[in-house]
């Protein structure tokens, strides 16, 4: 068993699950074997004593968390981590812990922080019970901390942009100040990396966080950041002109962190870890939240006209109903469902949106449907729910950018535009033009911006991907379906549908 640490009464121990053993008891001078015995004895009485207390201090530390009810995760508001999305809370490390909180038969609450120091000082005071914030922790964290089993491993990538910085080595990474957030583990790989490389120097900007450098390396006002592997993997296909250029070594391993005093949770997060269903979640949220995205760069046009032929015949009819019921454009809704699913039926997402609508239990119960796989009644749901939207965005906001808006609140959730909208407002920008929402969306990546508003971290940027996407799967279909011969007139095309 790993060997944990913590601070008492000014005194360090080294504690094991089964042992304590006392390091800074001042040891007396000049005595005789048998005062020397005696103090021996007084001391372990008193470290039996504090051993003793601690054991009733901490044996109760998981029944005492499961008669609260909750279990309290210290996490980051950003892509990787924890944010606010379409469909309720989301991310990787908080659909972990949501799992594992679900196998204790506890809620979970979250309590956003963003520097690591800020999260070890709030676990050690008690105001959170698990540190799960997507990067590796250095040594002088760990040694406060218990950690759990690793679980995905990470590297520190140099990240340019295409066309900008190139480099080939760490012999050249002295040539350039490398940017980036604060972190114990990426520092200590620089400092060692600094003993044979003398002139590497790097640059902490904390008024950012690392989404914001990936940005600015994207717009050139900096050429090179250092991240996180999973963050640029998780942000990639929003800027897909960076470029890794090289990762440093040695690749860290995530892990929990607990406080070493709540020796039970810690055991049933080992014992959680080894189990073969967490396995099998952990892959789930792999594929859910990485690796869809290496194949999410591009729009496959060709593919969208063969099944414009091969699979939108199937489902016209019910698009059709659907958007005469609810006083929309049929093409429009089924070209939002082939964002969502492909206008495949069965499609299934890991987070629990499935059907051809992607639809939640929660959006499905409220649009009071049942079976979100039948085809005609899940068009139907969807259908009404983007109608509901584009009534709460309200006739104040002119068309087509009504719809648009509407479009994004379907991807996003209504609470991040009215949050896009109140920022475009601070920022000069119309608050009721689909541009000015537009431009200012990507900003909800942003800390800076982002920690000022209600709703806090969003997607934003991929919610103007979503829409720009569904405007183009629209626009190319009303030529398509003038050129099948079913024998239908062609619907009139509405005006008002400009590109991005």
């Amino acid at each position: 068993m790993g060997r944990y640490y913590y601070q008492r009464s000014g005194e360090r121990f080294h504690a094991s699950a089964d042992e304590y053993q006392l390091t800074d008891f001042p040891a007396p001078m000049h005595l005789t074997k048998r005062r020397l015995g005696k103090y021996r004895l007084i001391a372990l009485i008193w470290v039996l004593l504090i051993a003793g207390c601690d054991q009733k201090l901490l044996k109760d530390d998981l029944k005492t968390l499961k008669s609260r009810g909750e279990l309290v995760l210290i996490t980051r508001n950003n892509v990787a981590c924890y944010y606010e999305g379409p469909h309720g809370h989301a991310g990787f490390e908080y659909d972990l812990v949501k799992s594992f909180a679900r196998s204790l038969g506890l809620r979970l609450r979250v309590e956003i922080l963003e520097e690591e120091a800020e999260m070890v000082a709030a676990l050690k005071a008690g105001r959170g019970d698990i540190i799960a914030a997507g990067f590796p922790f250095g040594s002088q964290s760990a040694k406060l901390l218990a950690l759990g089993p690793g679980y995905l491993e990470i590297t520190q990538q140099v990240v340019g942009r295409r066309g900008g910085v190139e480099i080939r080595g760490e012999t050249q990474l002295d040539a350039y100040t490398l940017w980036m957030t604060g972190s114990s583990a990426r520092i200590e790989i620089l400092e060692n990396l600094r003993q044979r490389y003398p002139a590497i120097h790097w640059q902490i900007l904390s008024a950012y966080n690392a989404e914001d450098l990936l940005q600015m390396v994207w717009n050139r006002a900096l050429p090179l950041t250092l991240v996180d592997s999973n963050i640029i993997a998780m942000t990639h296909h929003d800027y897909p002109e960076l470029k890794i250029l090289m990762s440093l070594q040695p690749s860290r391993q995530l892990a929990w962190a607990t406080d070493p005093r709540n020796r039970r949770l810690t055991q049933a997060i080992h014992q959680w870890f080894n189990r073969k269903d967490t396995r099998e979640t952990i892959n789930g949220l792999v594929e859910h939240y990485y690796r869809h995205l290496e194949s999410f760069d591009y729009v496959d046009l060709a593919r969208y006209r063969r099944r414009i032929k091969s699979r939108l015949p199937r489902y016209r009819a019910f698009f059709k109903t659907a958007a005469q019921k609810y006083a929309l454009d049929w093409k429009l809704v089924a070209a939002q469902a082939y964002q969502e699913s492909h206008w495949d039926p069965r499609a299934t997402s890991y987070t629990g949106v499935r059907g051809i609508m992607m639809l939640t239990r929660e959006t499905a119960t409220a649009m009071g449907i049942e079976d979100r796989t039948d085809v005609e009644t899940s068009i139907l749901a969807g259908t009404r729910y983007l109608a509901r939207l584009h009534r709460q965005v309200g006739p104040s906001v002119p068309e087509p950018d009504r719809t648009f808006m509407a479009l994004a609140a379907y991807n996003i959730g209504f609470g991040h535009l009215n949050d896009a909208q109140t920022l475009a407002k601070r920022l000069g920008k119309p608050p009721n033009s689909w541009r000015g929402v537009r431009s200012v969306l990507p900003f909800l990546q942003q800390k800076k911006y982002y920690t000022t508003l209600e709703h806090r971290y969003a997607r934003g940027k991929e919610a103007v991907t979503y829409v720009d996407r569904i405007r183009t799967y629209y626009k190319m279909l009303q030529p398509i379906i003038d050129s099948l011969a079913d024998g239908q007139p062609a619907d009139r095309d509405p005006a008002g549908f400009p590109g991005p």
